[in-house]
């Protein structure tokens, strides 16, 4: 008897971990089309099937579901950086190459990124939990940074503060503009997104190696 209720037991956590799975996709699919800020628990009961209340049962507030979609998109995000840095020779190849590969995540993502990297939901502060994978995310990009620096790559002074913070502006400006003027258009054809390069040899002159 104890293996049957176990078995039942694993079969509800799966079915609701897939129902949960798929509410964030239809959260994210709204978002899509609605702005990021145009979320409605009563949209995604209905494309999901299920009455409003039952949305509940597995997220306690729009909050909640913003919260989840939050965490798994700065968990791709870092998935995307580490993947764009492997296989690299360490140092500048290695940085440009996780740095274009987040923007390129983002650009293919809009609607998850303007919950990452802008503030469009009024009232949403993502949880200690949820916020995690992207201190991960700026620990990855700092490293890398760092390795950059101590190759001879780039000046001392791109391991500070300011150079951090430098190469967020220039490439959040990148998928900003792109975003906001050529949605849609891929990457490496987007109006903005296609000088990934170059924005990024415009911070090895600002920071040019001693």
């Amino acid at each position: 008897m104890e293996g049957i209720k176990e078995a039942g037991g694993d079969r509800r956590g799966r079915r609701r971990a897939e129902t949960k799975a798929e509410i964030l996709e239809i959260a994210v699919e709204l978002m899509a089309e609605e702005g990021a800020a145009g979320l409605s628990l009563s949209a995604v009961a209905r494309r999901l099937g299920i009455q409003p209340p039952s949305v509940y049962k597995y997220f306690p507030s729009r909050h909640a579901v913003y919260d989840a979609v939050f965490a798994q998109g700065q968990r791709d995000f870092l998935a995307a950086l580490r993947r764009g840095a492997a296989g690299r020779e360490p140092g500048l190849p290695a940085l440009f190459g996780a740095v274009t590969a987040g923007m390129r995540w983002g650009v293919e993502h809009p609607a998850v990124a303007q919950l990452l990297f802008w503030r469009p939901v009024p009232g949403f502060e993502p949880s200690p939990e949820a916020y995690a994978p992207a201190l991960e995310a700026v620990g990855q990009i700092g490293d890398l940074v760092a390795e950059a620096v101590r190759l001879g790559g780039l000046h001392p002074g791109a391991d500070s503060d300011e150079g951090r913070e430098m190469l967020g502006v220039l490439l959040a400006g990148v998928v900003t503009q792109q975003l906001a003027n050529d949605p849609g258009t891929p990457f490496d054809e987007g109006r903005f997104s296609r000088h990934t390069e170059a924005v990024l040899r415009a911070f090895t002159l600002l920071y040019p190696p001693p």
